[in-house]
């Protein structure tokens, strides 16, 4: 996928879509919906925080669908910040920051004080209950009145263990046969990525800041949408769900 300086910055977007959907073959729909409800309530111009942003998927489906739209991407991974730069350079719409979300100056270098909608995917994951939830407040600090924040994520409800283990299962035998058929998954696309000249080196560093993987919670959507409320949002609840993951909203 690169070839020096003349890197594919498209393919390797491709091939994290590819891996991501391995874990996630609703990934799309989620997208689609979150980005209903940003036309729903902020309108088809925002300006948007694309919070933890990796290679930039929320934004370039952002802008595909709202030319007119602005997005900010955040994101301490320097090998997927690496493809989002590379993928937007030179688009003015399209500023990324690089910033670790657990440092309560994370926001400090934005480049606007407030956002219309602030937007995250598969990320959230990486950190515990409570600093997600002292984020939370900043988000709302960040999100203008009437503006929205959503997060969509693996949620788990405790409270239905049979169901669970049964979508695990499921989920868990459609993956292995992808697999088998050739599909890379997160440590197989992360070995890639090392022995890309361009990527080895942000992909050394990321390693060293993240590990191998998260170590954060999955509470359930109920307890997002409550702590959302709790920080500062008006309202909150659920608005698209899969078997494995849900999209909640949170309106200023």
């Amino acid at each position: 996928m690169t070839t020096g300086v003349g890197t594919d910055w498209q393919a390797w977007q491709e091939s994290w879509d590819r891996q991501q959907e391995w874990y996630m073959p609703d990934r799309e729909e989620r997208f689609r919906v979150m980005l209903d409800m940003v036309e729903a309530l902020v309108g088809p111009r925002p300006r948007v925080l694309d919070l933890a942003c990796g290679t930039g998927s929320i934004t370039a489906r952002l802008l595909a669908r709202f030319p007119e739209a602005t997005s900010t991407g955040v994101d301490l991974d320097p090998a997927l910040l690496a493809i989002a730069e590379g993928t937007f350079a030179g688009d003015r719409r399209v500023t990324f920051v690089t910033a670790d979300l657990k440092d309560p100056d994370w926001a400090a270098e934005l480049p606007h004080d407030s956002y219309d909608a602030v937007l995250t995917a598969t990320a959230l994951h990486w950190l515990h209950s409570e600093p997600l939830a002292v984020l939370y407040g900043r988000i709302a600090e960040l999100v203008r009145d009437g503006g929205v924040f959503m997060n969509a994520d693996r949620m788990v409800d405790e409270s239905t263990p049979r169901i669970n283990t049964a979508e695990r299962a499921q989920r868990h035998a459609h993956m292995e046969r992808a697999r088998q058929n050739g599909v890379l998954d997160w440590a197989a696309w992360w070995e890639v990525a090392a022995a890309d000249p361009v990527l080895a080196g942000p992909t050394a560093r990321r390693f060293e800041i993240y590990g191998e993987h998260a170590d954060g919670d999955t509470p359930s959507a109920q307890w997002h949408a409550r702590v959302l409320r709790e920080r500062g949002f008006a309202e909150a609840r659920p608005v698209w769900s899969s078997p494995s993951d849900t999209l909640v909203l949170a309106l200023k």
